[in-house]
């Protein structure tokens, strides 16, 4: 019996403590999901590594998963475009059972091989793509049969399990075991087992954007204003990077569309937002090197 699956004999019942000693132990056990992504720390390395080149080339993240899995990757993706400006197109997620399968559970979906291939190649892949599949069993055959075609595509392929052996982490080409153990609740991979690949995604994908030069120091200057909180964020990091006070950050960022990178640019180096961006572009995105050229 998969680890996932196999019941915890510490907790046996479970049903039986006390409220306070329940949610502590639900709590406690999460503990053991950060454990998990840190035990996988260099594998998530090789993952960043190997996924830099293809996405400097012009590569889609495409997420691919089944229930809560495949939620998770689902929010991975869609949070990329505020906080880095990542564009939609370039960070797609399928889910067994369609857009559906987001807010109600469709039986069956996950057993679909043929479908998980047929969904993928939908999506015309080809060797830039970098394609991430988590599955906490790490035999959900939806996620195999994407990964297969994946790999017959020539795109890059990086599985996610939380279970040891599993084929989606040992069939692809970087595999990411997560091995949380069993759950306080047998089964149920919401718990920990969820918590994992939250981290290991949301480390894996935020690593990436640090690479592709979408943070300076440890500031997101590539975010998306896409409401008045983001806004204010952009004026509150300018000020912040550059030293100027509110009057004159807002004026800037108002010049170039709230563009956080162009306006650091502009303010620190004295320049127009034209000679700014020209600078940006000529140092790849990178902030830091913009500064020094």
């Amino acid at each position: 019996m998969l680890k996932t699956e196999t019941p915890d004999q510490r907790h046996a019942d479970l049903d039986l403590y006390p409220v306070e000693q329940l949610v502590a132990v639900l709590v406690d056990d999460q503990i053991n999901a950060v454990n998990a992504v840190r035990a996988a720390g260099p594998a998530i390395a090789r993952a960043v590594e190997a996924a830099v080149p293809r996405i400097e080339a012009g590569g889609r993240l495409i997420y691919v998963g089944a229930g809560t899995s495949g939620r998770l990757g689902v929010l991975d993706s869609v949070e990329l475009y505020p906080t880095f400006s990542w564009p939609h197109e370039r960070a797609v997620a399928l889910l067994a059972g369609g857009v559906d399968a987001m807010f109600v559970a469709v039986e069956g979906a996950e057993d679909d091989t043929a479908q998980g291939a047929a969904d993928l190649l939908a999506m015309a892949p080809g060797p830039h793509d970098v394609v991430l599949l988590i599955a906490a069993s790490g035999a959900t055959p939806y996620v195999l049969g994407a990964l297969h075609a994946a790999r017959r595509a020539g795109a890059l392929t990086i599985g996610f399990a939380n279970n040891t052996e599993a084929p989606v982490a040992g069939e692809a080409e970087i595999g990411i075991t997560l091995d949380t153990g069993y759950e306080v609740i047998s089964g149920s991979t919401r718990l920990k087992a969820g918590t994992s690949q939250k981290i290991a995604l949301n480390t894996f994908s935020s690593a990436l954007m640090v690479r592709l030069n979408k943070v300076y120091g440890n500031l997101m200057v590539d975010l998306k204003p896409t409401n008045a909180k983001l806004v204010l964020r952009a004026v509150r990091l300018t000020m912040f990077a550059t030293g100027a006070d509110e009057v004159d950050a807002r004026k800037v960022l108002e010049q170039c569309d709230f563009h956080v990178k162009v306006a650091i640019v502009a303010l620190t180096k004295k320049t127009s937002i034209d000679q700014a961006r020209g600078l940006l572009e000529a140092s790849r995105g990178s902030v830091r090197q913009a500064l020094i050229a």
